[in-house]
């Protein structure tokens, strides 16, 4: 692809100045396949199996990640593989945090499939991890005051201060909106796999999910130690 010498470079990067959490970029096969290592463990997209301690550890992972990037420079020529325009460009994200992206181990986690990584702000990339680890949706089987302690083991495992902490939660809506966004657009284009994607229903349930995070919004912000009133 050709993004995936940037995400070579992004890997690379990471794993020189200790982030342990990702796969290692091992060049190219003969076919002229990205290599990378292999993640022992399993992979599920249902985040139940996480109690509010490795929450909290999948927040100090994303900040281990976030620090490491800050110091990486991308190469001239890079190419991202950016489908949702951030909000900032401050370092190079991963976009797509979430369950279904993280091997785990009873000692271990790995964020795979980088591949849509690039520039983006912190508290997008979080945002978009807070959705699907806490989960934050109705469908979801957990109570709104369970949804809210384990947002804010995520947030304290990531170390957010208090001004970011209510940032994050004005975001959390329209970064999951954002979701509904490029699926209906991919949809009206018939770009894929967004219009397939959107046909399978996936587009009806980030909106429910965005309108539910919208009217719960004050109950992340008591969750979070901060204040946001609701303007319904």
């Amino acid at each position: 692809m050709p993004w995936s010498t940037s995400v070579d470079a992004l890997l690379v990067h990471l794993r020189e100045v200790g982030f342990q959490e990702a796969p290692r970029a091992l060049g190219y096969d003969d076919a002229g396949r990205q290599v990378l290592s292999y993640a022992e463990g399993y992979v599920d997209p249902d985040p139940s199996d996480l109690d509010i301690s490795r929450i909290a550890e999948v927040g100090q992972v994303i900040r281990s990640f976030h620090d490491a990037s800050s110091t990486f420079i991308s190469p001239a020529d890079a190419i991202w593989n950016v489908a949702i325009a951030p909000d900032g460009e401050d370092l190079v994200c991963h976009h797509d945090l979430a369950p279904w992206n993280l091997v785990r181990t009873p000692t271990h986690l790995t964020f795979i499939d980088w591949d849509g990584a690039g520039p983006e702000s912190r508290l997008w990339d979080l945002a978009y991890a807070a959705h699907g680890f806490v989960p934050l949706s109705p469908g979801a089987s957990i109570s709104d005051d369970a949804a809210g302690q384990r947002l804010a083991a995520l947030v304290e495992g990531y170390g957010l201060g208090e001004e970011e902490r209510a940032e994050l939660v004005g975001m959390l809506s329209s970064r999951i909106r954002s979701m509904y966004e490029l699926l209906k657009s991919g949809h009206e284009t018939h770009e894929e796999p967004w219009s397939r994607l959107w046909n399978e229903g996936h587009g009806a349930v980030w909106l429910a999910d965005a309108v539910y995070v919208d009217e719960k919004r004050n109950i992340w912000a008591a969750a979070l130690g901060v204040s946001i009133y609701s303007t319904d």
